[in-house]
């Protein structure tokens, strides 16, 4: 019986991986698998893996004859995990020793569908801790009520997939798999998901992974065409909480959310390339107006006058032929 699965997507990440695996053999446990998704890289990261799967206690390794990103990746993972928890974790990060094991126990305590945890930044040398914007810690609650107020950063802002543990029931009701081809925001639609269809939730003061933040070939580093599937995200995001029983109450969460992305990206427009920029604002432009109007007349007017600005002059942009994302 295998209590853990943990599925660990790599893409050309041959300098972080050694230590990524390195951090996984410190949690390795009889009972704990490890699924090692290779997405078709391109450096000697497939050469590491091959080595991994002899040598890594518990390793299981998968490679994509095509890339696919991130959330297709991560999917492949869920479908061969055999675990009774689940939980993930990037190609170019790594863990406390021993972290594992400690996230179970709390798993096995509280035995709710999820956990979340807060983890340590890492950018450069420096490290920073950021916590789940949660306050009630080690209870066990309804994850719908964390989705709110609109206002302020909640649950589903904190949307890093490997940032917790998951019991398999949930992906026996289609809850924890990804979009898939989304190259971008993937972890946007899937814990909105989560929160508004499982059952229950816990989140606990636990510390252990260690995020590596501003690598240069990380996605979110790179200002191309591929930063724009945000929008394709987000608008998942809106179309599955407008069928929401509570729809009234949760959209203008949902909406604030996307102007505040839109926006973050505007404000940081000069990272993209020309072309990439300018379907940037044509795509977000008409984003907006697909939007409830009304709620999102609402959520402009509790933005601070810089965001709300910005966004009111996009909204007032043509939209070109073609923008729709």
């Amino acid at each position: 019986m295998v209590k853990l699965s943990v599925i660990v997507p790599f893409y050309n990440v041959q300098q972080y991986a050694p230590d990524t695996l390195k951090s996984l053999r410190a949690n390795a446990r009889d009972d704990f698998e490890f699924v090692l998704v290779d997405d078709c890289s391109r450096d000697e990261t497939p050469d590491i893996l091959a080595r991994a799967e002899r040598e890594l206690p518990g390793a299981v390794h998968v490679r994509h004859d095509r890339n696919g990103g991130l959330a297709t990746a991560r999917n492949t993972g869920i479908d061969r995990a055999r675990g009774t928890y689940l939980t993930f974790l990037d190609g170019d990060d790594w863990l406390a020793p021993g972290y594992y094991e400690r996230l179970v126990a709390a798993m096995d305590e509280l035995g709710c569908d999820f956990l979340r945890t807060d983890h340590v930044q890492c950018t450069g040398r420096a490290r920073s801790v950021h916590r789940v914007p949660h306050g009630r810690r080690g209870v066990v609650l309804d994850p719908r009520e964390a989705i709110l107020p609109a206002d302020r950063s909640t649950s589903v802002d904190y949307a890093y997939a490997w940032a917790g543990i998951y019991h398999r029931r949930l992906a026996d009701k289609g809850l924890l798999h990804f979009t898939d081809g989304l190259r971008t925001a993937e972890d946007r639609p899937w814990i909105w998901k989560l929160h508004r269809e499982a059952d229950s939730f816990a989140v606990v003061s636990l510390l252990g992974v260690y995020y590596r933040r501003g690598v240069a070939s990380s996605l979110t580093q790179i200002g191309d065409v591929r930063q724009l599937d945000f929008i394709r995200a987000f608008d998942q995001v809106l179309a599955e909480t407008a069928q929401d029983r509570e729809a009234a109450v949760l959209l203008p969460k949902a909406v604030r959310t996307y102007c505040a992305i839109i926006s973050h990206h505007l404000g940081s427009i000069e990272r993209f390339e020309p072309a990439v920029a300018r379907k940037l604002k044509s795509m977000s432009a008409a984003a907006l107006r697909r939007m409830p109007q009304d709620v999102l007349d609402e959520a402009l007017d509790s933005m601070d006058v810089q965001r709300a600005s910005r966004l009111r002059r996009l909204r007032r942009r043509p939209v070109a032929a073609g923008a729709a994302a």
